[in-house]
């Protein structure tokens, strides 16, 4: 990575938990979610500017696009199709009404099969779900996790990557099938969203310590991007030639005096990180 690569707020507002950004290629677009606000964004990326908004009842996790501009956002229990016409349409339900979790980060894996998984919204442990999205239904991958979150492939596809929040773990499997084996425990804060460069190397949102980690597929640290903001919630390579790294940030639960402090908190950031990612893999609503 770059030496010292300086992150830049980017976006005039801030968001409560603004997560889960990617590359729409085909359209040129952004898209990034408000978790908490119910809402996902679509927007330039330079200059930073939204040009859409779509609003849901409660939460918005996740969002992915299929190649015709289609949304699949994850809600609360279920996954939502949204229409280039806006036309709403239930594609699945992946928890139980009421069971207590709540949807958290997904993403579409290189055969164009959504991935998502799910986080308590209790003091359970040990119960959260990693599912894919398949044949009208869910298959669960994980079923003993403590908070899903970020997902990443390796470049040929190979190799699935995937944050356990709580546990403070990175894992890694062959994919689609292979054995579950951790392959680093972060320190100084909790992994949050992650993605992959086309090297492999994985760039890593670490939540309350204001950075971004820069991994090797081994897991060996390269580099780290520190933000003026504490709560970095995901990454993702965009822009024409994938050059630029896009940094969601939260403002969730922080006070009045910790707001003064870091006042970029909830932006939008980017950073030249002299890297280029991996295209963004287009939701296939067939499979």
């Amino acid at each position: 990575m770059s030496p010292a690569p300086e992150a830049i707020p980017v976006s005039p507002d801030r968001y409560e938990l603004g997560e889960g950004p990617l590359w729409d290629a085909e359209r040129q677009r952004l898209l990034w979610v408000d978790i908490l606000a119910g809402k996902v964004f679509a927007g330039r990326l330079d200059p930073f500017e939204v040009t859409d908004t779509w609003e849901f009842d409660g939460v918005a996790t996740a969002v992915a696009v299929a190649a015709d501009g289609a949304l699949l956002v994850a809600e609360r229990e279920t996954l939502t199709r949204v229409d280039p016409d806006g036309a709403r349409t239930h594609v699945a339900r992946v928890l139980p009404a009421g069971c207590g979790s709540r949807l958290n980060d997904g993403a579409v894996d290189p055969t164009g099969r959504f991935l998502v998984g799910s986080m308590a919204l209790d003091d359970r442990t040990g119960a959260e779900l990693l599912v894919r999205l398949e044949g009208g239904g869910c298959a669960t991958i994980d079923s003993d996790l403590t908070l899903s979150n970020g997902l990443a492939w390796a470049p040929d596809g190979n190799a699935l990557y995937s944050i356990d929040s709580t546990a403070r773990k990175v894992r890694v499997r062959d994919y689609p099938g292979g054995e579950r084996r951790d392959l680093l425990e972060v320190t100084g804060g909790l992994p949050d969203g992650m993605c992959a460069d086309s090297d492999g190397n994985l760039w890593i949102a670490v939540h309350g310590a204001g950075r971004v980690e820069c991994r090797s597929p081994g897991g060996t640290l390269f580099g780290v991007i520190e933000l003026s903001a504490p709560q970095p919630t995901s990454v993702s390579f965009a822009g024409p030639d994938l050059d630029v790294l896009v940094i969601t940030t939260a403002t969730e639960n922080m006070s009045a005096e910790e707001l003064a402090k870091h006042p970029d908190s909830g932006r939008v950031f980017t950073a030249r990180v002299g890297a280029t990612g991996l295209p963004t893999p287009y939701w296939n609503p067939a499979l």
